[in-house]
């Protein structure tokens, strides 16, 4: 626990009012400049669950935040309503300005004003693809799950298809648990709600139980389903099944580089890529967390016909930050600005990175200041 009275280099805004309220020495940080962003310094308590759980103990989950955790994260069917629901109010109130995102209109200010946001898909990814993907052909080298997360559920399924069509070509069968629902980093690591986060982790390792991994593409939800053993044990019967559990997830690119240990022939350059320029991007999560830095280099650099370029500062934050970003979207803009001018100045066409997340905050950048790279995810760049 944090004790009351320490001193946080917090943000102006609701989430600083909510340490404060909670008995918390919070200095205001309104300016991108005041930091160098790296996943360590951007709103460290945020990212500090022992905080964010004190905080939702002290003063209880605000409202409608306590319900899209208790009710709606951890129930994947009335979920997918709700989100379907939502995809006919975008349809009709919200114009499309990339293939991918909307613009937030102006007259939901209160939302963010201008903001562009993930355009729900008409079809979600269980719709389209089956439980069990055999391998193309040959016998199967190993049977994995993959964990989808949300993002790849209901906003892009096909990144989603992508995966499982690249891992089946490659002797993996692909399992997609039905019964698989958010990996809960909003709900525990973000909003300190650790007894729904138990419930969520519980039902997860029993969908994913007897696979030899569990694989996702989303950097965020294989850090988060690693971190159910270090933050939500509340008996040793858990502590064993979650450690267990962890030792499973991978992301992807770990998982095709290091585990099936695929060689730089097993990566072909799409039509639409090749003699093109391409940067990176580093997820927080995927760089920072899980260790990543070197695989998806690795891959991009093995692209024939594809001009790889590292871009100065790949490994700072672009400003998503999960919460942080819907929270203080003003200093998130400041911040995936500097990221922006990053990427420009590679003269780079495509940037690349491993986390939805990161996509759609590159995306908000990009299209808000009117630049032309289009932001692409490492699986959509290999044929």
């Amino acid at each position: 626990m944090v004790e009351n009275g320490t001193q946080i280099n917090g943000l102006a805004g609701r989430t600083g009012d909510r340490l404060k309220a909670a008995g918390y020495n919070v200095v205001e940080v309104t300016s991108a400049d005041r930091f160098d962003y790296t996943q360590s310094q951007i709103v460290s308590y945020l990212t500090d669950t022992t905080l964010a759980a004190d905080v939702a103990r002290t003063l209880g989950i605000p409202f409608p935040y306590k319900t899209a955790y208790r009710h709606l994260l951890p129930n994947r069917k009335l979920f997918g309503r709700f989100l379907g629901a939502a995809s006919l109010f975008q349809s009709a109130f919200m114009p499309k300005s990339n293939g991918i995102i909307r613009h937030l209109p102006s007259f939901m200010s209160g939302l963010s004003k201008g903001r562009q946001i993930p355009s729900i898909a008409s079809k979600f990814l269980r719709q389209q693809a089956p439980a069990v993907n055999k391998p193309k052909q040959g016998k199967s080298l190993m049977r994995i799950g993959y964990f989808t997360g949300c993002m790849n559920e209901f906003v892009l399924p096909h990144l989603g298809l992508k995966t499982i069509d690249f891992l089946t070509r490659h002797g993996i069968e692909v399992v997609m648990p039905r019964e698989q629902g958010c990996c809960g980093a909003a709900v525990f690591l973000g909003g300190g709600d650790f007894e729904t986060g138990r419930k969520i982790a519980d039902s997860n390792l029993a969908a994913f139980a007897g696979l030899d991994y569990i694989v996702t593409d989303c950097a965020t939800c294989a850090c988060t389903l690693r971190e159910y053993q270090r933050f939500l044990p509340d008996t040793p019967e858990r502590q064993e099944a979650y450690t267990a559990f962890s030792g499973k997830v991978t992301h992807v690119t770990q998982f095709i580089t290091d585990v099936v240990g695929l060689q730089a022939s097993a990566f072909q350059t799409p039509a639409a890529l090749k003699g093109k320029k391409i940067t990176w991007h580093d997820p927080c999560h995927l760089n920072r967390h899980l260790g990543a830095k070197e695989q998806p280099r690795r891959i991009l650099k093995s692209l024939e016909d594809a001009n790889f370029i590292e871009m100065p500062g790949a490994d700072r934050c672009c400003g998503m930050g999960g919460q942080f970003s819907l929270m203080n979207y003003k200093l998130s803009q400041k911040i995936g600005e500097k990221k922006i001018n990053s990427i420009e100045s590679t003269e780079a066409d495509i940037v690349v990175t491993a986390c939805p997340g990161c996509q759609f905050q590159l995306l908000d950048g990009i299209v808000r200041l009117k630049k032309r790279q289009k932001v692409m995810h490492l699986m959509e760049v290999l044929a």
